[in-house]
């Protein structure tokens, strides 16, 4: 049984996260002063917890029992967030975005394809069908307004029609013998029936019954067989490999709703037992406090209305003259903290003036105290460990010991879910019991204090004066009236301009490279080379994808709002960019200078679609926002129609409103980063990764080839003709982009037909290439 392997998986990845916290309480919150120690002892906890991250990951993608996954979900999540934290010292510490772990992964005894940072398939599994409903919606947006075109209906050719009506035939033919043998069986079954009836039974017509059932059930069984065969060969079903493989994506598209019982009883179970026993508490409570508030004060208190919680305020478990107590003495301790601040300063101010003084004498005490400061490094405060360490208790004290043996449905264990619906149940209850009481106590004050409940007019009451009304500005009307439409009409607007656009199907994984330790031999030298393509997508992915998949992680880790894709032409800038929003199902508003062109004039009309991609995005989350060319944007303007340069003074403006609660995010695409002013365009993005062009190992490596790749995707077939070693070296220097354009030029629909008679040489793809400029050295170094 398949989950009982992941549950041992789970176990075992506890067990590693226990050790792993019980290392960094004894290691990471003692000061340190050796640089190579603390980044040897920070590299090492980075790849545990990436391959405690692994195996959690996937745990919760296989496990079927949902209170089980969400108990791997909180670790999993909390996991992701120590990870971007330790990545935050370790750049804090190197100044580097890219670091050195070869040495670490030979303690270890990892490779490095085990650094790859794994992206949770809940990402998108959970939000399915609400990424599904969208998708159709925004197409039929783009298609009504002509910014689509629609997939021609390509007819049927001679071949496959033929193909169609055989299929069809041959089914009526043998739907028709079906028939016609059932029926010839059944009359020779009445006629043997029959003849059983006027004969007597022996031992050796029993003999002959017996093996004519046995050889029934075998000539059924070849029969059976033969009949697959058959119908796998006229096409008419699949392969059994086939429809197996068809078979698990059903299951695991399923998986996740084997378990969605939405009607569980336990909430009205809890109610019919344990509901009178609650509202019978919660009027004692309130009774009780109301009569001891009228003890101390003489009358009976005000009802507290609902905005402030009702009587959510009175369930606390003290008398009223314990609360009159506890705020005198609050009052008290607030004027202590206040002598004791002043206290304190007064003592600053004179170790202040002693130390300066121990300055200009030299006194060696001065220099001590000076010194205390710095006692080394030592890590920062984690918003995740407490996470880790409380999924760790509730782990041994829920899951650890259960026997998984019964459970072979992975059904829902009752008590858990009680747990949760109580404090439902017990909200519901207080609101039907607040409002009896308020009932009750009005009528206890008109028979007991003789109060109506109401003031009488004219008293108490000072003659407001009049405000003067501010004009507003026409910008503010406009988003007043932005606040008054709804998602969906913001949503087809902005697809209708053309800000938001569709993305393309791209997963991470399709960015093809490979890891080159030649380059971790210059940074020993003290040089720092280009970053690999390997290390981009990990940055793409911390950065990124993780904290717009995962809600906790955005809240809790380091926040990044901006990320910057740096680099040359070709190398596979906007394919990340649809990557990041393929993998965590964003929303892709396109706020290139250029697609900017005539769109809300003005400020005002440029305040209000920043507003509107605002309001969506927040509303829609997560979202990506992308500016390409965004070095136009803090350089001069060369001739250009459009001003590239209208967002400039509004981009910091919408940073600022992005809270940590938000998951959108700003990513830019720049060729020529040079060109802009560095201050304002550092200023804009947090984060700067270069993209490099892709080495040797990229474009030929062992088991898979750059060439290769594109050249079989587009439907060409490689023979010996084509040197793909003669390719990779000939192609130093190009990118990406230039690949996929050769192929591209070379493979038309004319010569792949043609291939069969003709196959495909290298000097076509050299001939097609030497017309496309390659990334020159000087460029790369500029890049640098």
């Amino acid at each position: 049984f398949p989950t009982s392997t992941y549950i041992q998986i789970w176990a075992d990845t506890q067990r590693e996260l226990d050790a792993m916290l019980q290392r960094e309480r004894e290691e990471f919150l003692q000061p340190q002063e050796d640089r190579e120690k603390v980044m040897k002892m920070l590299a090492t906890a980075y790849i545990q917890y990436l391959e405690i991250f692994r195996n959690l990951e996937a745990a919760h993608d296989h496990l079927i029992h949902q209170q089980k996954q969400a108990a791997v979900r909180r670790a999993l999540d909390a996991v992701m967030g120590r990870v971007l934290e330790i990545k935050k010292e370790m750049v804090a510490l190197e100044k580097s975005e890219c670091h050195y772990m070869d040495a670490m992964l030979l303690d270890l005894k990892c490779v490095p394809e085990d650094i790859e940072i794994p992206i949770p398939k809940y990402f998108i599994k959970e939000n399915l069908k609400i990424l599904q409903e969208r998708e159709k919606y925004l197409n039929e947006i783009l298609l009504n307004a002509g910014l689509l075109e629609q997939e021609p209906v390509t007819a049927l050719t001679l071949e496959e029609g033929i193909k169609v009506i055989q299929v069809a035939e041959r089914a009526r033919q043998g739907r028709a013998r079906a028939a016609f043998m059932r029926k010839i069986y059944l009359e020779e079954k009445r006629q043997s029936k029959k003849e059983e009836e006027g004969a007597g039974k022996s031992p050796d017509a029993a003999a002959t019954c017996i093996q004519k059932v046995w050889r029934g059930y075998s000539q059924r069984k070849e029969t059976e067989k033969l009949r697959e065969e058959e119908m796998i060969f006229l096409g008419m079903s699949l392969p059994p490999d086939v429809e197996a493989m068809i078979s698990l994506k059903k299951a695991n598209a399923l998986q996740g709703e084997v378990q969605e019982r939405e009607n569980f009883p336990f909430r009205q179970e809890l109610k019919r037992t344990e509901g009178p026993h609650i509202k019978e508490t919660l009027q004692d409570q309130i009774t009780q406090c109301f009569v001891e508030c009228r003890h101390i004060t003489g009358r009976f208190p005000d009802y507290p209305p609902e905005k402030t919680g009702g009587s959510k305020a009175i369930f606390i478990e003290k008398h009223p003259e314990q609360v009159v107590e506890e705020l005198a003495g609050k009052k008290k301790a607030e004027k202590k903290e206040e002598k004791n601040e002043k206290g304190k300063k007064a003592e600053t101010k004179k170790a202040g003036k002693q130390v300066r003084q121990g300055r200009e004498l030299g006194k060696p005490e001065a220099k001590l105290r000076c010194g205390q400061r710095l006692l080394g490094w030592k890590m920062g405060p984690s918003n995740f460990l407490p996470m880790l360490e409380e999924g760790s208790s509730q782990y041994q004290v829920f899951w650890e010991n259960r026997d998984n043996r019964s459970d072979f449905l992975q059904d829902h264990d009752p008590e858990l879910i009680k747990g949760g619906e109580r404090e439902e149940v017990e909200e519901e209850i207080r609101v039907q019991v607040d409002e009896v009481m308020k009932e009750k106590l009005l009528k206890i004050k008109q028979a007991v204090d003789g109060e109506t409940g109401t003031q009488k007019a004219g008293k108490g009451k000072k003659k407001k004066k009049k405000r003067k009304k501010k004009p507003r500005r026409r910008g503010a009307c406009k988003l007043m009236s932005l606040a008054c439409r709804t998602i969906d009409s913001l949503y087809q607007e902005l697809a209708e301009e053309g800000l938001l656009i569709k993305v393309k199907d791209v997963n991470l994984s399709d960015y093809i490279g490979y890891y080159d330790c030649l380059r971790n031999i210059l940074r020993e030298t003290g040089a720092q080379p280009m970053p690999s393509i390997p290390e981009v997508r990990q940055l793409v992915t911390l950065y990124g994808i993780l904290p717009l998949g995962s809600q906790t992680v955005r809240e809790s880790a380091p926040l990044v709002k901006s990320l910057l894709l740096a680099g040359p032409a070709g190398v596979g800038k906007k394919m990340l960019v649809h990557a990041i929003c393929t993998e965590t199902g964003a929303n892709l508003f396109n706020l290139t200078p250029s697609n900017l062109a005539g769109k809300y004039p003005g400020r005002n009309g440029l305040i209000k679609m920043l507003h509107m991609i605002l309001k969506v995005g927040k509303e829609l989350q997560p979202s990506v926002v992308w500016i390409g060319d965004a070095e136009k944007m803090f350089s001069k303007p060369k001739g250009e129609e459009v001003n590239p340069k209208r967002l400039t003074k509004f981009l910091p403006k919408f940073l600022r409103a992005l809270k940590s609660k938000d998951r959108v995010l700003l990513v830019g695409t720049s060729s020529r980063p040079f060109d802009a002013k560095m201050k304002p365009f550092c200023r804009a993005f947090q984060k700067i990764i270069l993209i490099p062009k892709p080495d040797y190992l990229t474009r030929f490596g062992k088991y898979f080839t750059l060439w290769k790749h594109y050249i079989l995707q587009r439907g060409g077939a490689l023979t010996k003709l084509v040197n793909l070693n003669c390719l990779a070296q000939v192609s130093d220097g190009f990118t990406q982009g230039h690949v996929v354009d050769v192929v591209h030029t070379v493979l038309t629909e004319l010569r792949l037909l043609q291939m069969a008679r003709k196959p495909l040489r290298t000097a076509e793809f050299v001939t097609s290439l030497a017309r496309h400029d390659p990334v020159y050295k000087e460029e790369e170094e500029t890049f640098q």
